[in-house]
């Protein structure tokens, strides 16, 4: 189709939101959410906007946010809860159009083409804005362009309760003066390197052209480039939100192992693979699935929660090694498989960080997403975390 109507929505400081909701007491007053807020250890992962005011910008640790702003409120995340709240909320959107792909517990994209029956799209999206808060008590703003990138990006623009609309003739005049990491998907990483070939804004990305910048970040150049000129050919999809409900790898051994060190160097290899694909779809896994496939052929599947959400290589292999110990018979074994499950769009998604050891954890994290960026320009048998007895 030539010409979308494509609606983002995204639900404003949305955990607040959903503790205001239930608590009015809560309304207009300094909040954050965060973990075990009674011994003040933790990190801040949603705060509402009249925290933000004061200067508590997530994700900061609890005593930072407290020095900021002495009278915050503090709240415990209640995720039974948000997901509860998730679900009404696409509920009143799958209300309005049939095509509905959530991207994550608190936004979503709408194609609202053939939905809109003769009204102007900010009528109906102020309509759909006001039901959320009227029927949900949870505010949000609403992107409107004609892909779901342009829609993504207007969404972010007016917060919180704002509606804007961007169209494609608008993105030289608004889009091009701003600092390339305002682009959806650009992070400081890539931001630094593209300062590095002397590339500050979104205009000097379209600037740059297509070729140079696939030479240098690969296929993500080319997506780069597109979105620099308002292009994103992506529909709406609401199976997209189903095709991932689990990532996982299977390995049938060249040998039957007989310990747990013989299935160590695969147990190593799986966690690499699932990390890598979890990366790439943007997900975390809440939990983990392992396969046992004796050499009887007697199959079994054993499960475990992680301790949160993730996706890096390392606390995955060491939780998958662990319910390997746990689950193994002692017989012998001829295939392993590892599943991460119950995933989650990255953004909506929270680790508990300990003072005195968040500093490893972005260590670890700034290790791991350099071995990822290698083997996203260079294939991904390129580079791998070692693996080590």
């Amino acid at each position: 189709m030539s010409h979308r109507i494509i609606f983002h929505i995204d639900l404003n400081s949305f955990y607040a939101s959903v503790e205001a909701a239930d608590d009015p007491s809560l309304k207009g007053k300094p909040l954050a959410i965060a973990g075990n807020a009674k011994k003040r250890k933790g990190i801040v992962v949603t705060a509402s906007y009249e925290a933000k005011k004061m200067g508590v910008k997530p994700p900061v640790p609890l005593w930072e946010a407290k020095k900021a702003c002495p009278d915050l409120l503090v709240r415990e995340p209640r995720f039974p809860r948000y997901r509860e709240m998730s679900a009404k909320f696409f509920e009143v959107l799958r209300s309005k159009t049939g095509l509905v792909e959530p991207v994550s517990i608190d936004e979503g994209y709408l194609d609202m083409t053939k939905y809109l029956y003769g009204k102007h799209p900010v009528a109906v999206a102020q309509s759909i804005q006001q039901e959320v808060l009227d029927t949900l008590g949870l505010p949000c703003s609403i992107g409107i362009g004609p892909n779901k990138f342009l829609a993504k990006t207007a969404s972010d623009w007016k917060k919180p309760l704002g509606i804007t609309v961007l169209r494609k003739r608008d993105v030289q005049r608004l889009l091009w003066p701003l600092p390339c990491e305002e682009m959806h998907g650009i992070g400081a990483r890539t931001a630094e390197k593209l300062r590095q070939l002397s590339i500050e804004t979104i205009g000097d990305i379209a600037a740059y052209g297509e070729d140079k910048l696939k030479s240098t970040f690969g296929s993500s150049g080319g997506r780069m480039f597109e979105k620099a000129w308002g292009i994103d050919s992506r529909p709406v999809d609401p199976e997209s939100a189903e095709e991932f409900k689990s990532i996982g790898h299977s390995r049938t051994l060249p040998e039957d192992a007989v310990s747990l060190q013989d299935m160590a160097p695969v147990i190593h290899l799986l966690s690499n693979l699932v990390a890598q694909r979890l990366h790439k779809k943007y997900v975390y896994a809440s939990g983990l699935q392992l396969t046992i496939r004796y050499s009887t052929w007697e199959t079994i599947q054993r499960s475990i929660r992680l301790p949160y959400p993730l996706s890096d290589h390392q606390t995955i292999e060491s939780c998958a090694k662990e319910l390997l110990e746990t689950s193994w018979n002692g017989d012998r074994v001829r295939l392993l498989g590892l599943t991460g499950i119950d995933l989650i769009e990255k953004g909506s998604a929270v680790k508990q960080l300990d003072l005195f050891s968040y500093q490893k954890d972005k260590e670890e994290w700034d290790r791991d997403e350099h071995v990822r960026q290698l083997q996203e320009r260079f294939g991904p048998t390129a580079v791998r975390r070692g693996y080590y007895k």
